[in-house]
């Protein structure tokens, strides 16, 4: 059973919220939320990327920058630019993107969840970014930034949420940047909730889409705290942490896709060649050219786009893995061909999210900046769900999920 509870959130004035509200610290580098922020003292980058209020250059892992933190949400707090809500609430939290809204629940999820296994991930973590997000939350004694789930599709709660869906919401705004639309109703109603916790109960597993590394710190901190408590008695806020749980089906996961440095000292034609061993190649001409299905690659090569389809025999369909184009493209292309073997750590490859569009693709190519480019077709949530069932992980840079989650809507506080 999945454990969630309603929450006291801290949250924005209603005529503050689109001065508070970022995008999330591991979506941009200090210099774009430099300029993000401006001379905006209220934006939440003074708190997740506190390291705009040090001179250029300063690291966002120096001590001082944790300690600005912390300083900067206790200022939030004191002029009422955040403000903590009186009681227990779950906030209902809508993205809309290209015409379609998903809805998602924002609950306290259980660190003891996260422990045994019920709350799955798919990806690894590194422990130098877990220990970076626990020092942040250790520091600010809070969740400042949720982390993102999501949960097989459940009718009772997808009913409740149409039904705010028609009410006016807390907050909506259009956000700079990318531009989609996001809204924000608080339940505060006791049955309301009492169904949520209900439904939740049932499920035997949450699934984290995005936010590894935050969900990681976040339990660690609250195992951490449970350890330091000679009382501890299990109902602890700390025993808790953030998370905007949406329905499997209404996500999107855009592709991921690849650009290469070098082609390993080949010519192109041996290259294409070489590809020729484990895929139906095939020169789609110079249009831009998008995968139609699975087990279909696009390659930008020479200003031509061409169709690689992966041969039978070259994939598993009994391995959640094994069948993943991630996987095909990783083992067969970039390793076996490219000698890039570890995506993780090497400079002759770098990554596309899908919201940039194949454009991004050609553009780096034709620079001269990359050498060649390789567009995937999207990895599905049902993909990721038999992954985390089965206990395995899924290669590195596989998801892409679009849109981001906007922060500093809500803060959940440890204490």
């Amino acid at each position: 059973m999945a454990i969630v509870k309603p929450f006291r959130g801290i949250r924005p004035p209603k005529e503050l919220v689109e001065q508070v509200e970022s995008r999330p610290y591991d979506v941009l580098d200090s210099e774009e939320a430099h300029a993000e922020a401006g001379d905006n003292e209220k934006s939440l980058y003074h708190i997740i990327k506190p390291e705009i209020d040090f001179p250029a250059g300063t690291s966002e892992y120096d001590p001082r920058v944790y300690e600005k933190a912390a300083e900067n949400f206790q200022k939030f707090q004191d002029k009422g630019w955040l403000v903590q809500d009186a009681e227990d609430h779950y906030y209902i939290y809508a993205q809309t993107m290209n015409g379609k809204t998903q809805y998602g629940l924002v609950v306290c999820a259980h660190t003891d969840d996260y422990m045994a296994g019920r709350i799955k991930k798919h990806e690894l973590t590194r422990r130098d970014k877990e220990e970076d997000r626990m020092k942040h939350v250790r520091v600010n004694n809070a969740n400042i930034e949720p982390v993102f789930f999501a949960y097989p599709d459940n009718q009772v709660l997808n009913e409740l949420l149409m039904r705010y869906s028609q009410t006016e919401p807390e907050y909506d705004f259009i956000a700079p940047i990318d531009g989609f639309r996001h809204q924000f109703w608080v339940i505060s109603d006791k049955q309301d909730m009492q169904t949520i916790t209900s439904e939740f109960s049932k499920m035997p597993s949450m699934y984290i889409a995005d936010g590894h590394h935050r969900s990681a710190a976040a339990a660690l901190v609250g195992a951490e705290k449970q350890k330091q408590n000679p009382n501890h008695r299990g109902d602890e806020e700390y025993n808790y942490f953030m998370a905007v749980c949406f329905q499997a089906s209404q996500l999107t996961i855009l592709d991921y896709n690849r650009v290469v440095k070098d082609l390993n000292g080949m010519s192109s034609q041996e290259f294409l060649a070489a590809l020729q061993v484990n895929f139906e190649v095939e020169d789609k001409g110079t249009d831009i050219y998008k995968p139609r299905q699975l087990h279909e690659f696009s390659l930008y090569l020479d200003q031509h786009w061409y169709s690689l389809k992966a041969k039978e025999g070259t994939y598993d369909n009994s391995d959640p893995i094994g069948v993943l184009d991630v996987d095909i493209s990783s083992r067969l292309i970039l390793d076996e061909i490219l000698n890039i073997g570890d995506l993780r750590s090497s400079q002759r490859i770098d990554f596309v999210g899908g919201l940039r569009g194949l454009g991004e693709l050609k553009r780096r190519v034709d620079s001269g900046e990359m050498r060649a480019a390789l567009a995937l077709y999207p990895v599905s949530m049902q993909q990721i769900m038999d992954i985390a069932d089965s206990g395995k992980i899924m290669p590195p840079k596989a998801t892409w999920f679009e849109p981001k989650l906007r922060s500093g809507l809500v803060i959940h506080k440890l204490s």
